[in-house]
């Protein structure tokens, strides 16, 4: 079932402070969803002509002083108007980008035709900025189609919307950035209602959930298995696709989402997300042809897959390991190397497990425990720390570390918390 928040009916005279509650109330937005749509409006529903007194009362009571701002109340045939401007302007948009979702549109079978959204979705998930506008169109037309409703339920409108959902699930499919079984079940219901207003024997609505199902395109890569054999696999399948612009984003956004994870892990790897946001923003710039990218792409796997086994090369514990990045330094030697694994093994033991425990809670919000924290910070790598640190490189590393644990600590995060 869909949401739908029964109107206020003003049957009796208001005006002023009163009237002025009365339409707050009814217009309190919630973040709490149902099925997925959340309230973002109210409806009024006046008997009394009381629209008059609500202009004065919303000047007097919303609008500050000189505020010559449109007024925030809106008849219902204006908002109908507008979503058929809103769904005209994003249909030409798609005509403009080369999906043709008006002329899919024209035929009764569009739902039917499943394949074609994947290609309207290659088309638009090519380009970044394309993808972001087609959102706003969608959000923009959802919005105010749930503001239209009931009224508009009998329009016909809603096979237009669910077209417009639907293609935007299919993209979010790939980059992982809704919850498709809610996009699904919103689509199934617009559908419904299409069935139900025109009366069509071309849809079925008890097919509607099984049939308009979103499927979660995103791969679920496995860094382990990112060997040289894998690669070149995973390349000629790319070239054989006859959506390549999808492989791009479903690999792009794993990457994102993989490398998120890992700088969660290890505030070093800095360097990673930086190369591939530059990657990606020369492909969206139209610097790099598509398989190039994706090679390049690929071979940013490959650094992932070697970086996440590092700390299993270097024999430490990850979050030994992040310790370690912050505080070695160029031209080490072996045994210098070795020292300073143990300076990150020693001081990661001393902070969390060796009495008298340093990290009590709160210390981060006391003067006192933190000097106590970055004394004993410099005392530890003041001792294990090859003698090669100079004074102000000491100074250095011994900062850096305060200031992660003092950030791990403040936000709550892993073993400084």
């Amino acid at each position: 079932m869909q949401r739908y928040e029964p109107p206020l009916y003003l049957d009796k005279p208001m005006q002023g402070h009163t009237l002025m509650q009365t339409i707050a109330r009814a217009n309190r937005v919630a973040s709490h969803l149902i099925n997925g749509v959340g309230k973002k409006h109210g409806e009024i529903i006046d008997y009394y002509n009381v629209f008059r007194s609500m202009k004065r009362a919303l000047r007097d009571y919303a609008a500050g002083p000189g505020d010559d701002a449109e007024m925030p109340v809106r008849d219902k045939t204006a908002l109908v108007a507008l979503l058929n401007e809103a769904i005209e302007q994003g249909l030409q948009f798609c005509d403009e980008q080369d999906v043709p979702l008006r002329r899919a549109l024209a035929g009764d079978d569009v739902f039917k035709k499943l394949g074609l959204f994947n290609q309207f979705a290659n088309t638009l998930i090519a380009s970044a900025e394309r993808r972001q506008s087609f959102n706003v169109y969608e959000a923009t037309i959802s919005a105010l189609y749930e503001a239209c409703k009931p009224e508009v339920l009998g329009s016909g409108k809603g096979r237009l919307v669910s077209a417009f959902q639907y293609l935007r699930g299919v993209m979010d499919a790939v980059v992982g950035e809704t919850d498709l079984d809610k996009v699904s079940q919103r689509v199934a219901e617009l559908l419904d209602e299409s069935v139900v207003v025109d009366q069509s024997t071309s849809f079925k609505a008890t097919q509607f959930q099984a049939e308009y199902q979103i499927i979660q395109r995103g791969r679920g890569w496995d860094l382990s298995k990112a060997n040289v054999a894998q690669l070149r696999e995973e390349l000629q399948a790319f070239q054989a696709s006859p959506y390549p612009n999808l492989c791009i984003a479903d690999l792009q956004a794993f990457l994102q989402h993989k490398l998120a994870a890992m700088l969660a892990q290890n505030t070093t790897r800095t360097d990673f997300a930086q190369r591939l946001q530059r990657a990606i923003d020369a492909y969206n710039a139209g610097a790099t042809a598509t398989e190039a990218h994706y090679r390049e792409l690929l071979a940013e796997l490959e650094a992932l897959s070697q970086e996440s086994e590092r700390h299993l090369r270097e024999g430490l514990s990850e979050d030994e390991l992040e310790l370690f990045d912050l505080l070695r330094k160029d031209n080490l030697t072996k045994d210098e190397t070795q020292k300073v694994k143990l300076a990150a093994r020693h001081l990661l033991q001393r902070l969390r497990e060796e009495q008298p425990r340093l990290l009590v809670q709160d210390w981060h919000k006391d003067n006192q425990t933190q000097q106590q924290v970055r004394a004993e910070i410099e005392r530890i790598l003041d001792q294990d720390l090859p003698i090669s640190y100079e004074r102000a490189e000491f100074k250095q590393k011994c900062n850096n570390v305060f200031e992660l644990v003092f950030d791990y600590a403040n936000r709550q995060k892993r073993w400084a918390a």
